[in-house]
């Protein structure tokens, strides 16, 4: 999958437009307006300007497709150095985040439970997530699961 200078791949570029001509269609068939199933958000940066970025990404996607009549699930994934946006001892965004999760039910947070680990290790402590955010094995398996099952991707 090619993925643009923005983070976006060529697909969740089509997908984000919200319409795809039919799979297999004839000449002359009218085209389907097909929602993607949803999009995962990677977060891979502790950089705050990155990890505001994907607040502002789901906000803003889930009232584009509002707009158009469609709930759209929304998951935004933290991985590496990432986590630190879901770390309860660290975010300076836990307030943003909750106030979003409770405006958005179709949004998930979910953290690298291996990049969790890494961190305990280095740092010596056990890492407190956020309310509301869970663990998965490995973030970027996460990211390549749900694209597999049609969801649009972004690089925060």
């Amino acid at each position: 999958m090619t993925v643009l200078s923005n983070g976006l791949s060529r697909r969740g570029l089509l997908a984000g437009a919200s319409v795809f001509t039919a799979a297999g269609s004839h000449a002359g068939a009218a085209k389907e307006d097909r929602l993607v199933d949803g999009v995962v958000i990677l977060i891979d940066s502790n950089e705050p300007y990155v990890m505001g970025h994907a607040i502002s990404y789901s906000a803003n996607l889930a009232r584009h497709f509002a707009e158009r009549g469609a709930k759209l699930t929304i998951e935004v994934v933290a991985n590496g150095k990432g986590i630190e946006v879901f770390r309860a001892d660290k975010t300076a965004l836990a307030e943003p985040l909750a106030t979003l999760r409770q405006s958005l039910p179709n949004l998930a947070y979910s953290m690298c439970a291996s990049s969790k680990a890494i961190a305990e290790a280095k740092e010596q402590i056990t890492i407190p997530l956020i309310s509301g955010a869970t663990l998965v094995p490995f973030g970027i398996g996460r990211v390549v699961d749900l694209q597999l099952r049609g969801w649009a991707y972004i690089h925060a």
